[in-house]
């Protein structure tokens, strides 16, 4: 049916409207700090378009809308995606388990209560529909289009860029639910309210993806390269978060990649074929083409032609005078500067809130992780990093990590103990990190230094203490009964290391307290990833190595095929790098590791139909502090190492034995499913809210939903 303009809601309704302004006196020139004062609340489209300076502003009014994906409101008010009471999106996938029984991941997934009923505040997907100032963006961005050429004081060519800004802000919030949801309604133009009737179908998924990249191919040219410095108006301090030509480029390949992927790029429906959303092609394109991937593959090669033209400005981030004497701790500082580094050349685009990382302050990632070195929280930000995503980081040499073989050969049990570290010397112990250094940057693991001095990259504090009654982990993951010495699984709700590990990236530790951060949505290792992908599903395999073996060589690591070389077990489980699946399969593990805490790993279970990393089941680990009693006998010491042993000078413990242990809270109730069930399937896509399908504008549901 067609509904009336007096009862439209949802998508038409955010396209009409007056506009109203926040004020802010604060001097800092991003999020809603960013909005200068105007003259108050509810203004008409003729005084904000009646000058340059409340355009300008208006724009970058636009910016404050863009999805940020660090959790950190107390709040269940839109937008939805960064109230704490809400999840991060890989907290569904096999790399980490939330362990707060408030948030949305603990009930509405692992629980599976999530429906399409949108009956409160609470029932909405990662990114809502209606919940996550989508439409808002849509609507206020064309608002701006239609008002522009009457503004006084711009110049042909500042209009031209603020239009194309406000177009890579409708693409980019386009991508936000496309990623989740399949095609969606194309909305070109405002609404002025008086239409009469309305009809919005869902457009295909490939309509879609060449709406968000027409927008794109419009904006580029009209599109600065980078805020460089060069000039006032290029200045980074004032300009960085604004959309540029690479991160519009970077925007299309990774709009065109997931177009290309199995989700939508394939002979046979995600589900069962029988709906209306896929007999339309809204949740995929009805037939597998390789020209998607050629089309993917020359976006990618356009972003790095381009750079390249304008003198290779971004990259990325390396250690400074890289020798033989270059540390793990110097590789963790280049990985780290690349992407919280406000002036990184890494970042192809950010986005920000207001508010310090402080517990005074509006942005509370970090509070909600924990006090630094404490094991007192509210840890309502405990994505514990699993089991499985610790074992796919290889050993600091590039050797992939096989916890079977390995344990024959002495690095994990017994005296050994070098999961993480070992400790070399005889009366100076030497201690060196054993992996993969971005390891250590996407979860704190037992022995880790509290944190690295922000400037040099040095250790500095004392160890965190993840054994069994250690002074962080105490009893989060196990404990021991000390009078029958049974082993007790807690896996604590609100436990900041329940797995065993704790969650650091965008974390960072004491030396980043009181800094602004920002939500990279685009950057140059993922542009090289993405490049390799692209190249291995067109059947170039040598040429994808080697931007993933680029990707290695920054934190240290030798290339994948050394890494094969070296290993010394079963080379059939390794993956086939002469085979294009194989290759996938080592670029998805290594999008993993590079890209943690980025809702890439999410993206790429969806985009792959992975429903065998929803239904397997998830681990922690157990760490146990072992020493040599009066005997030389190898025995537990379940004691912290601060307090009495630090201050009578013992040597940090560097003695341990492990124990894996199956996640129970909360299990999944996926993992009592096979992965090719429809009850599985239907997450591939999230559930259109069942409120809009109602207002009769063309919605259809998705899926199983």
């Amino acid at each position: 049916m067609k509904l009336h303009h007096k009862i439209v809601t949802g998508v038409v309704a955010l396209m009409i409207g007056s506009i109203t302004f926040t004020a802010c006196t604060d001097d800092i020139k991003f999020g809603d700090a960013f909005i200068e004062k105007t003259p108050g609340g509810t203004v008409s489209l003729d005084t904000v378009f009646s000058s340059a300076e409340y355009t300008k502003q208006f724009l970058v009014g636009l910016y404050v809308l863009q999805y940020y994906g660090l959790p950190f409101k107390n709040a269940t008010s839109a937008p939805w995606s960064v109230s704490y009471w809400n999840c991060k999106m890989d907290a569904l996938t096999d790399c980490y388990q939330q362990h707060f029984s408030g948030g949305a991941a603990f009930g509405k997934y692992y629980g599976g209560a999530l429906t399409s009923a949108d009956l409160g505040n609470t029932d909405h997907p990662l990114i809502s529909y209606t919940h996550d100032f989508v439409w808002e963006t849509v609507r206020r961005c064309y608002l701006l289009m239609d008002n522009i050429d009457n503004v006084p004081g711009l110049s042909v060519e500042e209009k031209a860029n603020m239009v194309a800004q406000a177009k890579c802000l409708i693409a980019s919030r386009y991508f936000d639910l496309y990623s989740i949801y399949g095609g969606l309604p194309i909305i070109d133009h405002t609404f002025t309210g008086l239409e009469g009737t309305y009809e919005i179908p869902r457009a295909t998924a490939e309509q879609t993806a060449n709406f968000m990249v027409g927008l794109l191919d419009e904006a580029i040219p009209n599109l600065r390269w980078a805020y460089n410095g060069n000039t006032i108006d290029t200045d980074a301090d004032n300009n960085t978060g604004r959309w540029t030509a690479a991160g519009a480029m970077a925007l299309k390949a990774k709009i065109l990649l997931f177009n290309a992927s199995p989700l939508y790029n394939s002979d046979k429906p995600y589900y069962d074929g029988s709906t209306q959303a896929e007999q339309d092609s809204i949740v995929w394109h009805g037939g597998f083409k390789q020209e998607r991937w050629e089309r993917a593959l020359a976006a990618c090669q356009d972003f790095f032609n381009a750079n390249a033209a304008n003198g290779n400005w971004y990259q990325l981030n390396q250690v400074a005078n890289r020798s033989s004497r270059t540390t793990i701790e110097d590789y963790r500082q280049a990985y780290r500067m690349g992407y919280i580094y406000q002036g990184s050349r890494e970042i192809l685009h950010c986005t920000r809130v207001t508010g310090q990382t402080s517990n005074k302050a509006s942005y509370q990632w970090a509070n909600f992780v924990g006090p630094f070195g404490s094991s007192n929280g509210p840890f309502r930000h405990s994505y514990n990093p699993t089991e499985e995503y610790v074992e796919m980081f290889p050993w600091s040499d590039g050797t992939p990590f096989d916890w079977d073989v390995d344990s024959l050969n002495g690095k994990i049990g017994g005296e050994n103990g070098q999961l993480f570290y070992k400790w070399e010397g005889i009366r100076v112990k030497v201690k060196t990190a054993t992996r993969d250094p971005r390891l250590y940057e996407n979860a704190i693991v037992c022995n880790q230094t509290l944190s690295l001095n922000w400037t040099t990259g040095k250790p500095e504090g004392d160890i965190y203490e993840l054994w069994v009654k250690g002074e962080h982990e105490g009893t989060d993951a196990a404990a021991i009964d000390e009078k029958t010495g049974v082993l007790q699984i807690m896996e604590k709700d609100l436990g900041r290391f329940a797995t065993g590990y704790g969650v650091i990236k965008y974390y960072l530790g004491q030396e980043y307290y009181g800094k602004y951060t920002q939500w990279v949505t685009l950057s140059y290792d993922e542009m090289l990833l993405m490049y390799a992908e692209c190249l291995a599903q067109c059947g170039r395999l040598e040429e994808a190595i080697a931007r993933v073996d680029e990707v290695r060589d920054r934190v240290g690591l030798r290339g994948l095929k050394y890494g094969q070389a070296a290993y010394r077990g079963d080379r059939s489980k390794l993956p086939n790098l002469t085979t294009k699946e194989g290759l996938i399969e080592e670029i998805l593990r290594e999008r993993a590791c590079e890209l943690g805490m980025s809702n890439n790993r999410y993206y790429d279970m969806i985009r792959y139909k992975r429903t065998d990393w929803m239904t397997k089941r998830l681990h922690g680990l157990i760490t146990f502090r072992m020493m040599l009693n009066s005997k030389k006998e190898l025995v537990q010491n379940n004691n912290p190492y601060i307090g009495n042993d630090k201050d009578s000078r013992q040597p940090e413990p560097s003695m341990f034995t492990y124990q894996k242990f199956e996640l129970q809270n909360r299990a999944r109730y996926l993992w009592d499913y096979k992965p090719t069930d429809k009850e599985v399937l239907k997450w591939l896509l999230m559930p259109m809210p069942l409120s809009e399908i109602n207002k009769g504008y063309g919605l259809v549901q998705n899926p199983g939903w």
